[in-house]
């Protein structure tokens, strides 16, 4: 949590980290607790390609995502969510609290754009970042957006 602060810091972007006591498991759960609308939620999905992996930054109303689509997007002949383990090799964080902020190549979903605020993964259970939509483009490196 410390490197995720000082890249957010030091990237002069607004941002807040809000502690909660309760885990939160579900984009449905989050716009609960914050008293949010369901999109401002902003799960982060890790996905495995002959490619390498990516992350995927998503709109809670989004609901399933087409990975045959997102393969399209990324040029990709298989696409699939990387398992818990792999996860957790890769980001160092366990599925369902994959930071916001990763040096994965990373897929943003255009939906979340719509809100002045998102709240994502800090990459602890017990944290969430909100953060405006439009910082995701300068902490990340974005190849591609999901319309």
């Amino acid at each position: 949590m410390d490197n995720l602060i000082t890249i957010l810091q030091e990237s002069g972007v607004q941002f807040e980290i809000i502690h909660h006591e309760k885990q939160i498991r579900t984009a449905q759960e989050g716009a609960d607790y914050f008293g949010i609308e369901i999109g401002q939620t902003a799960p982060t999905l890790v996905l495995k390609s002959e490619k390498g992996y990516f992350a995927m930054i998503v709109s809670g109303s989004r609901g399933r995502v087409n990975l045959e689509e997102v393969s399209g997007i990324l040029g990709c002949n298989q696409l699939k969510m990387a398992a818990p383990k792999e996860v957790r090799r890769i980001t160092g964080c366990t599925a369902g609290n994959v930071s916001l902020v990763l040096s994965l190549p990373c897929i943003v979903d255009k939906e979340l754009f719509r809100y002045p605020f998102i709240y994502g993964g800090t990459g602890e259970p017990s944290s969430t970042l909100k953060i405006a939509p439009d910082a995701l483009e300068k902490l990340n490196q974005v190849v591609a957006f999901l319309d």
